[in-house]
């Protein structure tokens, strides 16, 4: 919890943060996978956001490596720091201006956690700020309140290349977990199957654009782990009889090349285009087939769909009708913000200001598969 000292000081930061009339302006950093990310966010939303993506280099090994992950968040962490404050125009003294550091604290790789929280904590201590440790799933589904105002309670669908999680949202500070995957997700499953039809990493978005090319046949694929009344998924079905389809109609992967394969998607076959199609389509119907059933648990006032795999025109179609369907409001993040981004991060971390929730500098990274502890230290006045 900290000892005496270490929280006289927090609670003098903390202090002083409210004692200010002005906005509240929050540093957010981002490092649980393979994006480097900062972003400065206040009362009004985002102020200025700075991103260092490594896809690139990890598909040369057809995935992320993290070894590799955290030596780059450690070489750009810094470089991307001065940048934002030079885009920002803080002034001399961006000490002054910012309030509250945030930092992505889990789920996510561990050792690239450990990289933004340690920048963090030593920002926070050089400066005298408050510090705050953020869910990275939970601030995903607040990116799309960067860009509208959302009604309380929503249901919250957070769908990634790891996770796959539905939320009752009570509020931006309050969210309840109702169901996850069990094993494989939804944004996996589409990665894997993409790789076994012979398409680079990251291959969900390539496998987006050749399912625009074809025609979907709900017969193709099954709906993995529906027939139960539980709101967990389980998308190792689907992978499983894609690679299955894969095996044999091997004619339909696709052709090898030097060129990047999204200057040569016109090369795909039909049948590859078709089977994309039918895939996406029975990943995004099971989704939709557990987020209405969800609906059955409470009333929500409106639906949230984010994460990296929210910015699949598939998904985006289908839980338009499904909000349609239920007259409800839907929002979505724009593409910009689907993806890993520390705009959300410094967002989150505003509002978790707001309610005054803190950390000290015994904050811990939490990796993927373990819980996020709401080991908040309360402001003592």
């Amino acid at each position: 919890m900290g000892s005496k000292p270490m929280r006289g000081l927090i609670n003098a930061a903390w202090a002083a943060v409210r004692l200010k009339e002005d906005t509240m302006l929050v540093l957010g950093i981002e490092s649980s996978c393979d994006e480097t990310a900062l972003a400065l966010a206040d009362d009004d939303g985002l102020r200025a956001s700075v991103i260092s993506s490594q896809a690139d280099m990890h598909a040369l090994f057809g995935g992320v490596v993290p070894e590799l992950a955290s030596r780059e968040h450690a070489r750009l962490i810094g470089p991307l720091f001065d940048e934002l404050m030079r885009r920002s125009c803080l002034g001399p003294s961006p000490r002054d201006a910012v309030d509250c550091i945030a930092v992505t604290r889990g789920p996510g790789l561990m050792g690239s956690l450990l990289v933004g929280v340690a920048f963090a904590k030593a920002l926070a201590a050089a400066w005298s700020k408050p510090l705050v440790g953020v869910n990275h799933l939970q601030a995903h589904l607040l990116a799309a309140s960067l860009e509208n105002t959302l009604s309380w309670p929503a249901l919250g669908v957070l769908i990634s290349g790891g996770h796959t999680h539905l939320y009752r949202m009570d509020s931006p500070t309050d969210m309840t977990v109702l169901g996850k995957t069990i094993d494989d997700a939804a944004g996996e499953a589409c990665d894997k199957f993409a790789k076994m039809a012979g398409l680079p990493y990251p291959g969900g978005a390539l496998l987006d654009e050749l399912g625009r090319r074809g025609m979907a046949d709900s017969r193709m694929f099954p709906r993995p782990y529906t027939k139960n009344d539980n709101l967990d998924f389980s998308f190792s079905g689907l992978k499983t009889a894609g690679a299955q389809w894969l095996a044999s109609h091997p004619e339909a992967r696709f052709p090898a090349g030097d060129e990047p394969a999204k200057d040569r998607l016109y090369l795909a076959n039909q049948m590859l285009c078709d089977a994309a199609a039918s895939y996406l389509d029975a990943r995004a119907d099971t989704l939709a087939i557990k987020a209405r059933r969800a609906m059955e648990t409470f009333t929500p006032r409106c639906i949230v769909v984010a994460g990296g795999v929210a910015a699949n025109s598939v998904v985006r179609i289908t839980f338009s009708d499904l909000a349609k369907e239920k007259g409800l409001p839907l929002f979505i993040p724009s593409l910009r913000l689907c993806g890993d981004n520390a705009a959300m991060i410094a967002h989150a971390g505003w509002h978790m200001a707001k309610a005054g929730r803190m950390h000290d500098l015994s904050l811990s990274a939490i990796p993927r598969g373990r819980a996020i502890p709401e080991d908040w230290i309360p402001y003592e006045a």
